[in-house]
């Protein structure tokens, strides 16, 4: 009797136990379930910063190259340095033109004095001839001088009035040679230009770094050719750093601008990094339903189980740790926590306990 109470005590106590198991996975199904959405989580993400090309303004051998390849830079940093003699012949003579146009313009100056004068005295003449001639046309009547001296009169004063008008064209010519425009001499503002524009020259040759990064893939020697425009050295931009997160589209709706993530670098296991959502990606190429001509293309297909789609998320970083700088290309996972918030000023933070990055859980 004893033995067949105990079996039956066992058999519940088994089943209680089952049931306990079942319930319990269920639940934690459920919290797991939640906690994904709630903060979705994706190892399929990668550290990424701005790589800008740098190019010489001006062509020419380089001449100075004296960084090296994965070096640090801060703005204002020589880079290299393209051969400055032709151009700083170049300054030489826009210097010297400057000069020469300078005496020019002395030199358009005095012929507007001196057209101004003919003028003056080609309407003093004028006037002599018009008031001679309103002096003897009322002595034609009382027959003091004849017909002949009036006409006379006449044709000098339209002659003079002639002079006067060809003065003042040859005033207005001399003035338009001078090309002054508002107080300033036209002559003398381009001669400027071309001198600022050949300092310019100069001053390119001379190429600087535009922000603080890295120096990468440097493959260039002293002796190379710089041509004006074309990308010698790629410089990795250190201002701002961002992870590129892909997450399943079925966590879109769980994810929003501004939210706090944080992020764990395998190239730093048990430190954890912070950053900001910045966005969210709105399209993907789609080679299914491509046009081809002016049909779209629609391959066939015969899946039963269509995957989601992945949509990149960008997340700003907060500044790096000098001790522990990012890497572009270097492998993260990211862990959305669903609180809002601006980047931090401060460095990455210390260590503390994280996910161990070599195991994989969650969205990917």
């Amino acid at each position: 009797m004893r033995d067949r109470d105990d079996g039956v005590f066992v058999r519940l106590a088994g089943r209680a136990v089952g049931v306990a198991i079942v319930g319990g996975a269920v639940v934690a199904s459920v919290f797991v379930y939640r906690d994904l959405y709630r903060h979705p989580r994706t190892d399929d993400a990668f550290v990424r910063a701005n790589v800008v090309g740098i190019a010489a303004h001006v062509s020419g051998p380089i001449v100075e190259l004296p960084i090296a390849d994965n070096q640090p830079v801060k703005a204002g940093d020589l880079l290299f340095v393209v051969d400055p003699r032709p151009y700083e012949a170049a300054l030489e003579h826009a210097r010297a033109e400057l000069l020469l146009t300078d005496k020019e313009i002395e030199g358009y100056e005095r012929a507007v004095e001196s057209a101004g004068a003919v003028v003056r005295e080609r309407e003093a003449d004028a006037r002599y001839a018009a008031g001679y001639l309103s002096r003897v046309e009322p002595l034609l009547e009382k027959r003091f001088v004849t017909a002949d001296q009036v006409d006379d009169a006449r044709t000098k004063k339209r002659a003079a009035d002639a002079l006067v008008a060809r003065a003042r064209h040859e005033r207005q010519r001399a003035v338009a040679e001078l090309a002054d425009v508002e107080g300033t001499n036209a002559r003398r503002r381009a001669a400027e230009a071309r001198v600022r524009d050949a300092e310019l020259d100069v001053g390119y040759c001379f190429v600087r770094a535009p922000f603080d990064g890295y120096v990468t893939n440097l493959n260039i020697a002293v002796g190379q050719y710089a041509n004006a425009g074309r990308e010698v050295i790629a410089l990795v931009d250190d201002r701002t750093w961002y992870v590129l997160a892909n997450f399943e589209e079925t966590f879109l709706a769980s994810i929003s601008p501004g939210e706090r993530a944080e992020v764990v670098l395998l190239a730093y296991p048990g430190r954890t990094f912070s950053g900001v959502v910045q966005g969210i990606g709105w399209a993907l190429h789609q080679e299914n339903g491509a046009t081809v001509g002016v049909l779209p293309q629609v391959d066939p297909t015969l899946d039963w189980v269509r995957l989601a789609q992945r949509f990149p998320v960008r997340i700003v970083l907060d500044p790096p740790d000098p001790e522990r700088p990012y890497r572009m290309g270097a492998t993260a996972i990211v862990t959305l926590r669903g609180v809002r918030g601006a980047p931090s000023e401060a460095p990455a933070r210390g260590a503390q306990p994280a996910a161990d990055p070599s195991v994989s859980s969650g969205p990917r």
